[in-house]
């Protein structure tokens, strides 16, 4: 914007409490390297630009705004002479690259002085070399420090998600090699047992009969239904006293395991009249250790599959076979990080699913995405826990005008009014020392906002708390699979103006 230049009086820079502590030849350096400039209503400088000057408010109204997505946010209003914005850390030199780091616009003629960066930043370096040691220190000693506790946070996270998921695959493996073990015994009963009967005076009819009601039985067995424990307990009842009338040995111990696999009184009727009376008793024993090697089958079956679909959610969750930016369904993400919390989340935490499957894919970095319902399912468990354990987790996906909604609801302690414009802060947490680093929900502000220019928002009350994360549906312009996180020195946060 175009700006009229206007005469600049020392006396009135003296005024501002930025500059009231400073000597007559220095506020005399002032105006004479720096300016007084009048705006008109309109934009007096643009985020992204090279911050080349640094401005001082005399009179008028200022407004400051941030890029969200598509979207210019207000951030900051005010009349409130001596604020200051524009080229903050040109003290830093080349080391940081000086870009504006928000858009400032007027909203009534307002006169600004004005400091080119290199005069700005020439005098910090020789009127407060202290000040500006300090400064630097603290600058980059806070991004340091960010960017190894970030680390930190997501070598946690990681070590949390692994030991999430060594106890779901320790299960599913254990079962297997229990199954395993009882499968190869029983198999081995089964040869012996049949081999006595083979031995046997029985005509090759008999046998034949035998191996039929064998193969029925298997078949059964694959479709047995699923009784309740009244149910079944009845069911055991009968068919131990159908045993026990029939002079079958120990029929008390075989009983659970004929009603498990579905065979009820009727079948032991068919297999009754099936075959002769003198070997009714090992047939019944040769047909139990069939019953117990199908069931150990499908027992190593259920076992195998749930650890292929644990790996399968470890791999969609790592996302290392995908390409980092792609348009991705935000239902498997979900799913996947579910699978790979559900140790933290445990049995007392009921989980609820709440999806629209007819929401579109959306362009994404899926792998970040993750770590973003990581962080806000690893708070939503933190909250639950801190109110005796038990509780609700909702994850709910919807529509919201033009920006898909993914939203985690917990029936936790809440977020109290008077933190919950912080909690988006670096290092801010409410977590005891050395459980909680703070960086979670920043990092997640900065992959939700800066990476994918959606927004992350909170609304809370002790028992029900929602943050809800909106990610547009289309790739805003110039968004690339090779696109980069942005880097430190653009920062979410605004310079205080």
């Amino acid at each position: 914007m175009t700006a009229q230049p206007l005469p600049c009086s020392p006396e009135e820079i003296a005024s501002l409490f930025l500059f009231e502590k400073l000597s007559p030849e220095q506020l005399g350096r002032l105006c004479r390297e720096g300016r007084v400039e009048r705006f008109e209503p309109g934009p007096v400088y643009l985020e992204g630009e090279p911050a080349t000057c640094f401005y001082v408010m005399l009179d008028g109204t200022v407004v400051l705004y941030r890029k969200v997505g598509a979207d210019d946010v207000e951030v900051t209003r005010t009349s409130q002479r001596g604020v200051y914005a524009g080229a903050m850390q040109a003290y830093i030199g080349d080391r940081v690259r000086q870009v504006y780091n928000n858009s400032m616009h007027v909203t009534e003629p307002t006169r600004f002085f004005v400091l080119p960066a290199d005069t700005f930043a020439a005098i910090m370096q020789e009127w407060f070399p202290m000040a500006v040691h300090l400064l630097e220190g603290l600058f980059f000693g806070s991004k340091s420090t960010q960017r190894v506790i970030g680390q930190r946070e997501r070598l946690l996270a990681l070590g949390s998600l692994s030991a999430g998921l060594t106890h779901e695959l320790n299960n599913p493996a254990a079962a297997a090699v229990r199954a395993t073990a009882t499968l190869r015994e029983r198999v081995a009963k089964m040869r012996h047992k049949l081999s006595v009967i083979s031995a046997g005076p029985y005509p090759r009819e008999a046998l034949a009969n035998l191996i039929e009601i064998q193969e029925r039985t298997a078949e059964r067995v694959a479709k047995a239904p699923v009784l309740s424990p009244l149910e079944a307990s009845d069911r055991e009842d009968a068919v131990t006293d159908w045993l026990d009338d029939h002079d079958i040995p120990e029929g008390w111990r075989l009983a659970p395991t004929f009603v498990q696999a579905g065979l009820d009184l009727d079948w032991l009727d068919q297999v009754a009249a099936s075959v002769d009376p003198a070997i009714l008793p090992g047939a019944i024993g040769w047909l139990n250790y069939t019953v117990e090697t199908e069931l150990m089958m499908d027992e190593i079956a259920d076992s195998t599959t749930r650890i292929s679909q644990l790996v399968d959610a470890a791999k969609q969750y790592s996302q290392l076979d995908r390409a980092p930016y792609r348009m991705a369904d935000v239902h498997e993400l979900l799913d996947s990080t579910l699978v790979m919390l559900s140790g933290k989340i445990g049995n007392r935490i009921k989980v609820v699913k709440e999806y629209d499957r007819t929401l579109p894919d959306v362009p994404a970095y899926p792998a970040e995405l993750n770590q973003v319902w990581t962080n806000l399912i690893d708070n939503a468990v933190s909250a639950i826990e801190s109110v005796g354990g038990e509780g609700t987790l909702t994850v709910r996906t919807a529509l919201d005008n033009d920006r898909l909604l993914v939203e985690f609801r917990d029936t936790g302690c809440g977020v109290p009014p008077e933190i919950r414009g912080r909690i988006f802060d670096p290092f801010f947490t409410t977590k005891p020392v050395g459980q909680g680093t703070g960086l979670g929900l920043d990092i997640s502000w900065r992959i939700v906002v800066n990476k994918h220019h959606g927004s992350l928002q909170v609304e809370s009350e002790p028992g029900d708390t929602r943050f809800q994360v909106l990610l547009p549906l289309t790739a805003a312009e110039g968004d690339t699979p090779d696109a980069t996180e942005p880097t430190d020195e653009e920062a979410r946060r605004e310079e205080p103006v």
